[in-house]
């Protein structure tokens, strides 16, 4: 039967492994703080650069997109979702990327034309990304240190909500739609919460 020192020496070890995952992810001092947008890379699809203000706060849907996916038609669902609850602190943020199945091929530009005729998409959008791998966008290598191997992306369309304050809350698999209870229950969830860091 386990001891309390064994459950204590399994704790540090963890602990320790959380720190070396996280320590060459820009904006985090461990795994388990909170997300400093401030200190990462959020190059626009526009070219310019996205202002951290403007997650800073918030309760924010981080979504890697394609356009040419079965799951593309979902841009419908999360601009309804960011229109509906914009107001009480949601922001939606695309992040194109072309790592799976290579159905992200366009340019940033082809992207964001696409986005918005089809879609009327006017959340924010960045730059295309890796969202896999050691390649991966700091944001993405950053959940990947707190959730482990399963909350990292499989395909397009994964969702990653993080809080208010920072912290990551939940993530859904591409399957999961805008619509569904299972998310808007967390998002709601998400909203209703402080800012605040513990």
């Amino acid at each position: 039967m386990p001891t309390i020192r064994d459950a204590a020496r399994t704790a540090a070890r963890i602990l320790s492994a959380v720190l070396m995952l996280s320590a060459a992810v820009p904006g985090v001092a461990a795994a388990a703080d909170a997300l400093d947008w401030a200190a990462l890379p959020l190059p626009s699809i526009d070219g310019g650069t996205l202002a951290p203000d403007a997650f800073r706060g918030k309760a924010v849907l981080v979504v890697n997109t394609a356009s040419q996916c079965g799951y593309t038609g979902q841009y419908e669902g999360l601009q309804k979702l960011w229109a509906g609850r914009r107001d009480r602190g949601l922001v939606i943020l695309g992040v194109p990327s072309n790592d799976f199945g290579g159905q992200e091929p366009g340019s940033n530009a082809q992207v964001a034309s696409f986005c918005e005729l089809n879609y009327g998409v006017d959340f924010p959008l960045m730059e295309k990304q890796s969202v896999t791998g050691p390649q991966a966008h700091p944001l993405y290598r950053w959940a990947a240190a707190v959730t482990g191997a399963q909350g990292v992306p499989r395909w397009n369309f994964h969702k990653i909500l993080i809080g208010r304050d920072g912290r990551l809350v939940e993530w859904f698999g591409s399957s999961v739609t805008p619509e569904s209870a299972t998310l808007t229950a967390a998002v709601d969830k998400a909203l209703a919460q402080s800012s605040l860091t513990p």
